[in-house]
Parts: structure tokens; sequence; C-alpha cells
């Protein structure tokens, strides 16, 4: 949820304002001078500041300069009079958006906030990759219709509406940020931004910077204040992938943000308040992780108020062609094609073949039989040529889940040769996930 701040000093207006907003999907509070706001400003973030030109104790000029000074990222609106329009539009100069004048047209304001937004989202740190922009960016969660599948459904719906943190366990492939999304989708943060980090993906010494941010010179490489992802999901959901991934150290930064609800950026003494709900995701065994001294028990009940578990494709053998179906509709969709169906030969092998990768892998060998086919239905010809060696040997495929994951990898690049890319690909995991991975257990090649 947005947050706003409304600086002004006439109470009604103020209140005609803040109860405006809060109307509107925003969450606002109203301050009736420059030093309240100063104070308000010095300790959370706002997306919009609505400031009067003329205040109390101070003028909306000078304010508006300490203001992106302080929170350069925050929208600023000049709200005046007619008489003060000139002096406004010098505003603007200054670093204000825009500038609403009195009385304040509530269409103008609805379309100026709007522009503002969108400005934000534009302007957002291009790490932050996976905010959810809108409902047709999104590739929708799909229901299986067997029963496991049908209760995975149910505890989805069960805790959606509540602010409870929850922990999805499960394969790499399953679908747990699917699942994560769904959660957020149908809870009472909808509106508000879900945010996703890969933890696996992520430097131990960059971890606190990535969830909290970091001003400038608090490090080498810190030659700008970047927001952290508790900042840009403000308001929604943070979604932690591989959360076991994360140093002890950054746990610890963790565990005290989630029970005081507040951040401090990297090299900074400013504590900034945050509500923002934990979905986390593993594909191992936390349990197993905490016995080991790797993982704090502590945190680990925290993330976990609720628990989910995806099944493997395996476990939903009666979801296949439900799944299949589905991904050649959109790969149709996404390439221009107009391929019908799979041929029973083709339909045979998806039945029989183990699926290591889960969904991620069903999917992604689907667009690339669509691709290939050059007729009405797809044959296994366009399916990989790695794929019916398997089915040709016999041999099975190594997912990435067991109980010693070291003893998992040194495995897959034993068969690989070394490769890392080959071995990823056979683990169903990206390269630096691996790389990541092979750091944490000390596999040198």
């Amino acid at each position: 949820m947005r947050q706003v701040l409304i600086i002004e000093d006439e109470v009604s207006f103020c209140f005609i304002l803040k109860t405006w907003f809060n109307k509107n999907g925003f969450s606002a509070e109203g301050v009736f001078s420059a030093n309240e706001a100063m104070k308000c400003i010095k300790t959370n973030f706002y997306d919009i500041i609505l400031s009067d030109l003329r205040l109390p104790d101070n003028d909306g000029i000078s304010l508006l300069q300490w203001i992106k000074q302080k929170s350069p990222e925050s929208e600023v609106f000049i709200m005046t009079s007619y008489a003060d329009i000139q002096t406004a539009v010098a505003a603007i100069k200054l670093g204000a958006f825009d500038y609403l004048e009195k009385p304040i047209n509530p269409e103008i304001l609805q379309q100026k906030i709007n522009d503002a937004l969108l400005t934000k989202k534009k302007n957002e740190s291009p790490e932050v990759e996976k905010i959810v922009e809108s409902k047709e960016n999104e590739s929708p969660y799909i229901i299986g219709k067997s029963p496991i599948s049908q209760k995975l459904d149910e505890h989805i719906r069960l805790v959606a509406p509540t602010f409870m943190s929850v922990l999805i366990t499960g394969e790499s492939g399953t679908g747990k940020e699917y699942a994560a999304r769904h959660i957020h989708e149908n809870s009472q943060q909808r509106q508000a931004p879900f945010v996703a980090l890969d933890c696996g993906a992520i430097s131990k010494e960059l971890g606190a910077s990535e969830l909290f941010g970091h001003v400038k010179g608090a490090f080498t490489s810190a030659v700008d204040n970047k927001k952290g992802m508790f900042e840009y999901a403000n308001g929604g959901t943070l979604f932690l992938d591989e959360i076991g991934n994360l140093s002890y150290a950054v746990q610890v930064q963790l565990l005290r943000a989630l029970e005081e609800r507040i951040v401090r950026p990297v090299g900074s003494n400013k504590e900034i308040k945050i509500n923002v709900r934990i979905i986390s995701a593993t594909n191992e065994d936390l349990s197993q992780a905490i016995a080991e001294g790797k993982f704090r028990e502590d945190l680990y009940h925290r993330i976990n108020e609720f628990s989910i578990h995806m099944p493997s494709l395996r476990e939903r053998r009666d979801d296949l062609f439900l799944f299949a179906g589905i991904f050649l509709e959109n790969a149709n969709k996404e390439l221009g094609k107009n391929i019908k169906d799979f041929n029973e030969k083709t339909k045979s092998l998806i039945l029989s073949y183990p699926w290591p990768g889960n969904l991620r892998e069903l999917k992604n060998i689907i667009r690339r039989a669509v691709l290939l086919c050059s007729s009405d239905y797809i044959d296994v010809k366009s399916f990989p040529e790695e794929l019916m060696k398997y089915i040709e040997k016999g041999t099975d495929v190594t997912p990435l889940k067991r109980t010693n994951e070291e003893e998992l990898i040194m495995d897959a690049l034993k068969k690989c040769g070394n490769n890392k890319s080959k071995a990823a690909k056979l683990l169903g995991v990206d390269r630096k996930t691996l790389y990541n991975k092979m750091e944490r257990y000390n596999i040198n090649l």
C-alpha cells in the first residue's frame, strides 16, 4: 500500500484529504506543520507528499528542498491558491512533481497522483524485476484437479486473507513463487507491491544491502543511496525465495526486522518503519540446516507461522495434461502458432517421463516444442535429445531435492564432467544459484 503524507495547517482540509486517500487505497497520515512533517519523514518513507505552500513555521519551498535531500524518491506536490501559482511553478523546477490548485478537484487529484505513481514505477530500481505491476503481466497460478492439488488450493485460500508468515517448501520448479503470488493476489494487501528476492542469487556480503538498502559510502561499491526490498514491498508482500541461502549474520538482522517491524539501511542510523508480509520458500530441509547450525531456529519459527508444501509433478500425474494443455495454449499465443495438441506418442512420453525439473521443465520443453513444431500436433521429435536419451536408457533424472544437497551437486557435476552450465540444467536451477550453493558447500573444481 502506497504511503502518503499530507502537510496542511487547515485541520478540516487536512482531514478531508486524508479521508479521500484512505478510501482510495492509500495509507495516509496528516500533520499541521513543517516541523511535524520533518519528524515523520526522518523515520518513515512516503511515496507521495502533499505540502501546503504556506505553513505556520516554514514555507513550502524551503520544506521541499529539505525533503528532496532527505527523501529524494518521494514525489512531492505543492498545494497553493491561484495567487501563488507562479511560486508553485518555481517549486517544480526545484524538484516538486506538480502543484495542486485549491480548492482541489478530486478528478484532477486522482489523475496527477496516478501520473506520479506511474513515474515512480518507471524509475524504481531495475533490480526489483519482480514487482507485480498489473494482473496482465502475471502468469496465472494453475489450480490442479487432483486431490493433492485441491488440498494445496484449500490451504492457500485459508491463509491468503490473514497476515501470517508463510513458508513454502518443495522441489525446484514446483511453482513456489506462483503460489506466493497467488497468496498475495488473494490477500488484503493485493493492491500493494509483491516483491520477490532470490536469496540464492545474492552474495553473502550484499545480503543486508539487498534486504534493507544502504546509504552512499556504506561500503566500497555503494556509490549512491539504495532502497532495500523491504522498502519496495512496504504495505505489501516480500517473497524470499531460497531463504536458506542467507548468511547467519543477515538472518539475525532479518529476525530483528520482522519482530520490530523496522529496517535500518546499511551504513545509516535511520530506522524505517515497515509493514510487510513475509512469504519464504526453500527446496532444502531447514530442520537439518538448523541442526547443523546454518539456520536460526527462532527465525524458522518466525517465518513458518503456516507451511505449504508444493508437490512435485511426479505426485501430480493426474494434472499432467491439464498443465501441458495450458502451457501449450500460452506458447501458441506467445509464438503466434496454432498447434492443436500432442500426438499419442508424445502424450505417452509426457506421462512416462519423471519430470525432475517439475512445472518449470514441462513449461520450457513445451514452449520449445511449439516453436519447432511444423504440423498441427506435437511429435516427440520436437522434444530435446537429452530427454529422449534418458527415456531410451531408462535413466532416472536427478532432482535438486535430497537429504544431502552437497552430495547431489557433486553427483551432478561428476555426471556433467564438471561443466557447471550442464550441471545447473540437470539440477533444474540457474547457474548463479548453483555457484552460490557451491560456494556455500566449499565445492572447488
